[in-house]
């Protein structure tokens, strides 16, 4: 065999790790880590309500598919289901809130959009749900353009918070979904807001999308809007794996009371409510996710006061 023929056995490469994720039943969370424990981050909590309007909360996470219209619409709809009067503002052009509430966004006339440039016709957007007392204004694609259109506008930060002036009186909550981008529809929402609820996948880059977060909620609080502040942090997407729990233990050492338990497991049902155009309390109310959900929806209604029957 010549020498340049032969070919030398291969060899591991150097720098090469390979990780095992386990499922487990029940973790000893002080044997994960060696850390010390971290110092909790002060992040700018929101004011009470003013009577007589509702509290509007934008539900945001500048990293996308964590899971935001998901616990709009399933939060939104367990608060509906006992007698609180909720409207869901869709402020994503992807317009998967109507998709997930049941609603053909081809038959709507007034949209979001309408909202943001004749505020005058704010009742008329609004679009009664299947579930009763839950109603949706609905985001569609010609939120793409409305950046463009707001840009040129005096005030151009407002023009949700006036759209939504006279709704207020209304309803007890609005959520405001966002779309996982800082532009200035997203800005309108802040501005718009009391509050902010923020949906994070107990992942490792969660800590990091938060602090992102933080820093546009203290900017904007500087500059247009000084009552906003942080309602909840909340998890999504959670699985019993020892990753998930070792960011599970970070995000409650980091955030505290800020944290809104339940997490939400990692469910089938909630992937498959959506193509059926309904909430997963009605697809698949004993379902993980179904049960999660309304844990969940019960902590917030006790942080924002509302009265459910």
């Amino acid at each position: 065999m010549k020498e340049e023929d032969f070919l030398p056995d291969a060899v591991p490469a150097p720098l090469v790790v390979e990780f095992i994720e386990e499922e487990f039943e029940h973790a000893d969370l002080d044997s994960i880590s060696s850390a010390e424990p971290r110092t909790q981050v002060d992040l700018p909590i929101a004011e009470p309500t003013p009577s007589g309007r509702a509290r509007v909360v934008t539900v945001m996470n500048q990293k996308g598919g964590v899971g935001k219209t998901t616990t709009v619409i399933n939060v939104a709809t367990h608060l509906a289901l006992n007698g609180v009067r909720v409207l869901v503002v869709d402020c994503d052009q992807q317009g998967n809130c109507a998709t997930g509430l049941g609603i053909d966004k081809s038959r709507v006339k007034h949209t979001t959009r309408t909202l943001f440039t004749e505020p005058e016709l704010a009742p008329a957007c609004r679009h009664a749900t299947a579930v009763q007392g839950l109603h949706l204004v609905v985001g569609e694609r010609s939120l793409v353009g409305l950046e463009q259109d707001l840009s040129t506008m005096l005030g151009r930060e407002r023009c949700l918070h006036e759209g939504l002036e006279s709704l207020l009186p209304h309803y007890d909550i609005v959520f405001l979904d966002t779309a996982p981008s800082l532009g200035l529809v997203t800005i309108n929402a802040l501005v718009a807001s009391d509050a902010v609820l923020v949906p994070v996948q107990t992942e490792f880059f969660a800590l990091e999308g938060v602090a992102m977060l933080a820093s546009t909620i203290r900017e904007v609080r500087r500059r247009l809007n000084p009552r906003l502040g942080f309602d909840g942090v909340m998890m999504t997407m959670h699985a019993p794996t020892l990753l998930n729990s070792q960011v599970k233990s970070q995000l409650v050492e980091t955030f505290g009371d800020l944290i809104v338990e339940p997490p939400i497991r990692r469910n089938i049902k909630l992937a498959e409510a959506p193509s059926e155009g309904i909430p997963i309390h009605i697809h698949a109310p004993e379902s993980n996710g179904g049960r999660d959900y309304s844990a969940l929806a019960q902590n917030l209604a006790l942080r924002w006061g509302l009265q459910m029957k």
